[in-house]
């Protein structure tokens, strides 16, 4: 049984101008352990697609379970099984980083000797010990971010999702956060699901991908499929795929969803 399913699931937004569609019917499984890439264009609506799936969005059609949790029936058992890293982070620049993962682990009701031993646990896990008294201010990019994926796995969730993980960073904390990525899932069985606009990160990470485009799934499939179905050859990149796919390459698609 998939870890994660979507039916249908829509959102639009009430404007001055009248109704905007940011998602218009998305229908996707993501199987347990499974890393899934989720790509598209900008205003795609990846994003609110992705907050809708950890509950911060009501949708307004469609349905979606995560770890068995009907979203709309049972939203504190997605909160419970899902861990979330936004785009920006949220990090308080004035406490320290021990103080943040405590916090953390203190707002999913653990007691305090618990949440403080689970902080350890986490920075010895994710690289962040010797940084444990630092404010989080002083931090580097990749820092930072190892701590924002952190404070995601307080709870330890069956399902991570996120949103970006790697923008601004360079090409060294890139690859340290691509190993962690890759190390979650090895020794936890996590699921991640990941929305990145950088194609060789989703290419080196994804055991699958899922495009939108408009609102709806366009493509699904492993990287290697896809890429023999639309780029013409398993070693085309992927970039080339992605840009046939969405009709913003020299391959142009209709509206049909794409499944290989």
């Amino acid at each position: 049984m998939p870890v994660l399913s979507a039916s249908g699931l829509a959102r639009t937004f009430s404007t001055k101008r009248g109704p905007v569609e940011a998602v218009r019917g998305v229908d996707l499984t993501v199987e347990r352990g499974e890393i899934l890439g989720f790509l598209g264009p900008n205003g795609a609506g990846k994003t609110t697609t992705l907050r809708m799936l950890t509950t911060l969005l009501a949708p307004t059609g469609g349905t979606a379970t995560v770890a068995g949790c009907d979203l709309a029936r049972d939203p504190a058992g997605v909160r419970r099984a899902c861990g979330y890293v936004a785009q920006s982070g949220g990090v308080d620049p004035n406490v320290s980083v021990r103080e943040e993962l405590v916090t953390q682990a203190r707002l999913y009701r653990l007691g305090k000797a618990e949440a403080r031993d689970r902080a350890e646990e986490l920075a010895a896990e994710l690289g962040l010990t010797e940084l444990l008294d630092r404010k989080t201010a002083t931090l580097s990019g990749g820092q930072r971010r190892r701590l924002d994926v952190a404070m995601g796995l307080t709870h330890r969730p069956e399902v991570l999702f996120l949103d970006e993980p790697t923008t601004g960073l360079d090409p060294g904390s890139r690859a340290d956060l691509w190993d962690l990525v890759r190390r979650i899932r090895a020794e936890h069985g996590t699921t991640v699901f990941l929305t990145t606009h950088y194609l060789d990160e989703a290419d080196a990470l994804a055991d699958r991908l899922v495009i939108v485009d408009k609102g709806v799934v366009v493509a699904d499939g492993t990287p290697d499929a896809l890429k023999r179905a639309h780029g013409g050859s398993p070693d085309a990149s992927l970039q080339d795929t992605f840009l046939a796919i969405t009709g913003r390459g020299p391959a142009s698609r209709d509206t049909t969803p794409l499944a290989v």
